[in-house]
């Protein structure tokens, strides 16, 4: 019987994306993507997630990629345009959810904890959590067993009455390998028709 819901942030209740800031920046779309795929990669920014500091993983990128230091600069000096308001199908299902009074809900998010601090100021949503746990506060991220693991032992969540929900599938496996039945995340129209299949009426 789940009790609980866990959601991730970026991406399904919040429209983060760095191809927002990047369109500006480059006028060729491929000349973007290779430069986010290959530079500023999700691979780096979740180091930063994880704990090192905005300052330092910028200098390390830059000394690496001299060429492209004001792109660089950009992902973090600019990151706030990579924020294009909350996911509004996904944030109506939270409200019913936490509505019916039958779920704690929490959040488990890959974030660093200096962006968070901008994110707290901009979307009211994050109060509305029963709890949040954010990889830059722990210095550990998805997909690592311990950091799912800290937010069960926090809020004395059983795995197997949990429902957790994220994007990246990476993510949702290692929540399934610990017992914690997810979904994988690709818009609300689909997570709304999966709920139900887990006992979760909207």
């Amino acid at each position: 019987m789940i009790n609980t819901i866990i959601f991730d942030l970026g991406a399904v209740l919040i429209d983060w994306n760095p191809e927002y800031l990047y369109r500006k920046i480059f006028s060729d779309e491929q000349e973007m993507r290779d430069f986010l795929s290959t530079i500023c990669t999700p691979a780096w920014n979740e180091e930063q997630d994880a704990g090192r500091t905005l300052a330092e993983g910028t200098e390390i990128l830059i000394a690496q990629h001299p060429e492209h230091e004001e792109s660089i600069r950009a992902y973090y000096g600019r990151w706030e345009e990579m924020l294009n308001g909350t996911i509004e199908g996904t944030v109506d299902i939270f409200k019913k959810l936490k509505a019916s009074g039958r779920y704690k809900i929490y959040a488990l998010t890959n974030w660093s904890t200096e962006t968070f601090e901008i994110a707290k100021q901009k979307f009211e949503l994050l109060n509305w959590f029963d709890g949040l746990v954010v990889s830059g506060e722990e210095k550990i991220r998805k997909p690592f067993p311990k950091f799912y693991q800290i937010l069960l032992d926090r809020y004395h969540v059983k795995p197997e009455e949990a429902l957790f929900i994220d994007d990246n599938l990476r993510n949702v496996e290692a929540a399934r390998k610990l017992g914690i039945p997810s979904i994988h995340f690709t818009s609300p129209r689909q997570l709304a028709d999966a709920l139900p299949e887990f006992g979760v009426e909207v």
